[in-house]
């Protein structure tokens, strides 16, 4: 009986789980990043490219090993109109993410979410990391939280790449 009710449990979660990663995907909000430079940057500024906006923080295991993998796409994929930009937490002192961003060499725009609007206009985000990878058109394709399957995450931003030229073309 007791197996039966873990069996029973693992499915409804499974689903609820499925769920919530395949649910119909909402547009992206409207946000203002403001980036370690002074820049704002509004996000529909960046309509046409596929951006991956990463929610992070400094002392985020996850989120520090993750960085590495982030340059590389950014470097491999920027000239095919990728965009990364990276938002620091509320709670992650603007030191600590000045000189992360800095000592790694970050290439992409890292943004201070001080008030923590952005993440709460994309859902309230709480835990790190969390990333959306957005579309040419402004549509949220997927949401990552935690680790994730690199291979994976490259399959699904080469085809949200290759559907916004070939959309382009029409």
């Amino acid at each position: 009986m007791k197996k039966l009710l873990a069996l029973a449990l693992l499915v409804a979660l499974g689903g609820i789980g499925a769920w919530f990663f395949t649910a119909p995907t909402p547009k992206a909000p409207e946000v203002t990043f403001s980036t370690l430079s002074g820049k704002q940057i509004e996000l529909s500024e960046l309509r046409g490219k596929v951006v991956l906006v990463k929610f992070w923080a400094t002392s985020c295991v996850t989120c520090v090993a993750q960085m590495p993998d982030n340059i590389e796409n950014y470097e491999k994929y920027r000239a095919q109109g990728f965009e990364i930009v990276a938002v620091a937490m509320q709670y992650d002192p603007a030191n600590y993410v000045i000189n992360f961003a800095e000592t790694r060499k970050l290439p992409f725009p890292v943004a201070l979410d001080t008030v923590g609007k952005v993440a709460k206009a994309f859902g309230d985000v709480k835990l790190t990391p969390t990333a959306f990878l957005i579309d040419k058109n402004g549509q949220i394709v997927k949401r990552y939280l935690g680790q994730y399957d690199k291979q994976e995450f490259r399959r699904t931003l080469e085809k949200a790449l290759e559907i916004g030229r070939a959309s382009c073309r029409e």
